[in-house]
């Protein structure tokens, strides 16, 4: 596909970022990749890679700059030094100090500590009859997580989801002048907000990182705010997207209830291919370079469609469908390559954890609302809300 070749969409599908298409992307997303899985998109004025082996090549290939994606953001200013926005050896240098903020010590170190969060939370709900499980359960439990994570006290929850949503909108690679300039500034508070708190942080992930003498104080702090967009973010969304498709299949619940919490890890893998909350990610090509699909210029700014390659039928068998013990799970939910996100573990471990303990809590959850509305937003993929019945019934 060469350039200044516009890809026509039938009549009956809508461009996958127009108002109309975002709702369900995927039939139009599909039909890209059956046909043009690399092809410049004129309305967007990017390259769309939809096919898997192209957006894998596209995370994993030095040819294409995450620094330079970042970049050609509609801004006015840089976003802090951070793994988001460098490429090697940059990138390296600030990843390994990340470890100790996101890695499986750090992980481990919290990880009874937010099994309690879960049941406190389940707790809370468990005399309401109806609850929005995007307000009311993922945006609270990834806050317990990084509220635990950076030490912070339970005072500091109202002002620290606050930030970290405002803050979110750096996501957002196609977010226009206004909205970076608010993403920007919510960067700014947040950043002043976590480094006021380093200096008086209790034993924690956090306190080991700012303790580290491998980055410099901008650069930590660079850190800290990419682990909550990058982290915060989709994990809090991850919750509802999980339960959107989980919920309507009374015995996914059941296998889950069943298993434990292997069988809820596995589970959580396969939602998350099926509904990334990072949809897509954007690189920008420093070379020309050949994908299996077709050829990328030399200077070609690049979205790499995750959710897309998530659902390649040449890779993934019922690619459309729920597989509760699918194995292996090649998903690209998380990115790829250098860029791998440094909160995966963080994101899996959590989910599995809530999945696991709503299936044996409650045995006969279900949705309130039959068909959620998804936000108009691009990044990230979430729900306005989703109204979901407990069902009372404790099998505590």
């Amino acid at each position: 596909m060469t350039v200044g070749t516009q890809i026509r969409f039938p009549a009956h599908l809508a461009h996958p970022f127009s108002p109309a298409g975002r709702a369900d992307p995927y039939p139009a997303y599909d039909w890209l990749r059956a046909r043009a899985p690399v092809h410049y998109d004129a309305a967007s004025r990017l390259w769309l890679v939809t096919g898997h082996a192209d957006c894998a090549a596209v995370l994993r290939d030095q040819g294409f700059s995450a620094s330079a994606g970042q970049q050609g953001r509609a801004r006015d200013e840089e976003l802090p030094p951070s793994m988001l926005t460098t490429d090697p050896p940059d990138h390296t240098r600030l990843r390994a100090p990340g470890l100790l903020l996101l890695g499986p010590a750090a992980i481990a170190s919290v990880a009874e500590a937010i099994a309690a969060d879960v049941d406190g939370l389940l707790d809370r709900l468990a005399e309401r009859s109806v609850v929005d499980a995007v307000a009311e359960i993922g945006g609270p439990l990834a806050t317990s997580v990084f509220l635990r994570l950076f030490g912070l006290a339970e005072s500091d929850r109202k002002v620290f989801a606050q930030l970290a949503q405002a803050a979110s909108i750096n996501l957002d690679p196609l977010a226009g002048p206004q909205v970076a300039a608010l993403g920007r500034s919510a960067m700014g508070e947040l950043t002043r907000f976590l480094d006021a708190h380093c200096a008086s942080a209790p034993p924690s992930p956090l306190a080991r990182l700012a303790a580290d003498d491998r980055l410099s104080r901008p650069e930590m702090l660079g850190v800290l705010g990419l682990a909550v967009v990058g982290g915060w973010q989709p994990l809090a969304e991850a919750i509802g997207n999980a339960l959107y498709w989980l919920l309507p299949r009374p015995e996914a619940l059941a296998a889950l209830r069943e298993g434990g919490r292997e069988p809820a890890r596995v589970a959580m893998d396969e939602l998350l291919r099926l509904e990334a909350p990072i949809p897509f990610t954007a690189r920008v090509a420093t070379r020309n370079v050949a994908l299996p699909g077709g050829q990328v210029p030399q200077g070609a700014r690049v979205l790499a469609i995750v959710a897309a390659a998530n659902r390649d039928p040449a890779v993934f068998e019922r690619a459309g469908e729920l597989v509760l013990d699918r194995t292996p799970n090649p998903h690209l939910a998380f990115g790829g390559g250098p860029h791998f996100c440094l909160a995966a573990q963080l994101v899996r471990q959590t989910g599995a954890v809530l999945l696991a303990r709503l299936a044996e809590r409650f045995p006969a959850a279900s949705l309130a609302d039959p068909e959620p509305a998804w936000a108009g937003t691009l990044i990230p993929r979430r729900l306005r809300a989703l109204p979901v019945r407990l069902g009372g019934g404790d099998a505590y």
